[in-house]
């Protein structure tokens, strides 16, 4: 039973507007959450705000925004992020830290914009959308790995840092995702079809992560029903991180 378990919760979801982020939006909407949108390109409802995660400035703007519209805040989950390639070779300083802006300084920015509302609820957490590339190594990900593995320890650190404030905080790990991001770098592929079947091979269940799955996910740790569940990076891979199989 998930109907009525965020009834009369506040959340804001950043990078909501389309891929995991829609899906997390509307998983917390099915369950009863009034939610607000922060994305670079927002939809045009009451409840959808531009927000550019890089910036300090427009942090707290959408914020602001999004906090008087719902009336508060009890629910923030850092979804916005970017993908990047290559070796530790292959990109240069200025993609390091145009990366690091936007996946860990964006939810710096957010996180500590919302703390002072969040500190008033009394059903306050915080997801911060991480990835398999915290946990595995993965090849030509290094940018994309250094960052999420940097979103995993600031994960646990704010949880320790605010549970007695009766504010949880979690990671969600998805593994390869199909999502408009995957969808770009396979269409840039020499044989598109061949590295869809790659990355889904290399998933133990066979085929790339749903977003609706790893909304599930944000959905139970953002539930009152998860009140002992702080500190976790909660995996939705297909057991990539944990498994292994012997080849089929």
């Amino acid at each position: 039973m998930t109907a009525g378990t965020h009834e009369g919760l506040r959340a804001i979801v950043t990078g909501g507007a389309s891929g995991i982020g829609a899906a997390i939006a509307a998983a917390l909407r099915d369950r009863g959450a009034r939610v607000a949108v922060l994305d670079l390109q927002p939809g045009d409802d009451d409840l959808s705000f531009r927000c550019d995660v890089a910036s300090d400035d427009s942090v707290r703007a959408a914020v602001r925004a999004a906090v008087d519209a719902l009336g508060g805040l009890d629910v923030l989950v850092n979804n916005a992020g970017i993908g990047a390639q290559g070796t530790v070779e292959d990109n240069p300083d200025d993609e390091w830290r145009r990366v690091y802006e936007v996946n860990v300084l964006g939810a710096v920015r957010l996180s500590r914009a919302c703390l002072p509302h969040l500190r008033e609820s009394d059903a306050a957490s915080i997801v911060n959308t991480c990835s398999i590339a915290a946990t595995a190594g993965l090849p030509q990900r290094a940018l994309y790995s250094a960052t999420k593995g940097a979103v995993a320890a600031l994960t646990r650190a704010m949880a320790a840092d605010h549970i007695r404030e009766g504010i949880r905080v979690n990671a969600v790990n998805p593994g390869t995702a199909d999502t408009p991001w995957v969808a770009r770098l396979l269409s840039t592929a020499a044989d598109p079809a061949a590295e869809r079947a790659a990355l889904e091979a290399r998933q133990p269940h066979g085929r790339l992560v749903a977003a609706d799955e790893v909304a599930e996910a944000v959905a139970y740790l953002t539930s009152p029903l998860a009140r002992s569940t702080t500190g976790v990076d909660l995996a939705v891979d297909g057991g990539m991180q944990a498994l292994r199989l012997r080849p089929a």
